[in-house]
């Protein structure tokens, strides 16, 4: 195969896999954003989570995960914003609607598995589509 082909189909699939990126407008990083959603948005506890969420006029769904000291030290809250980030960028496209998510965990997420942060958050982003699909979810100022 000549290498013209191959640069051709590596530039073919990047773009098929672009859907699953984590790009920075994937992310909430303004401070206005999280304490926005603090003020306005509706949440779900979990055991182990805790969810803030709001909708957004964006277009896209974005995440920001709060791990406080509280938590374990900076490899378990590196860890477990690992693990949050990696099934948003997965299953986004799961949640009917554009949303902002704030995700924060709590002091017993360190303890989980990975199997088992997949399982809380997919309880987490059902509740929010079935939540979308009643449409009483705030409309952020975006």
């Amino acid at each position: 195969m000549p290498k013209e082909e191959n640069v051709y189909l590596c530039r073919k699939v990047k773009k098929g896999l672009s859907a699953f990126s984590f790009q920075k407008a994937n992310r909430i990083l303004k401070r206005s954003d999280f304490l926005r959603l603090a003020r306005d948005g509706k949440r779900i506890h979990g055991k182990h989570f805790f969810v803030t969420y709001c909708r957004n006029s964006l277009g896209n769904s974005r995440l920001g995960i709060t791990a406080s000291k509280r938590v374990g030290c900076a490899v378990v809250r590196n860890r477990i914003k690992r693990l949050v980030r990696e099934y948003f960028r997965l299953n986004r496209s799961g949640i009917d609607g554009t949303y902002d998510l704030n995700i924060i965990a709590k002091k017993g997420a360190a303890d989980l598995s990975s199997q088992e942060i997949n399982q809380t958050l997919e309880g987490f982003f059902r509740k929010i589509s079935t939540d979308s699909r009643n449409e009483d979810v705030t409309l952020g100022t975006y």
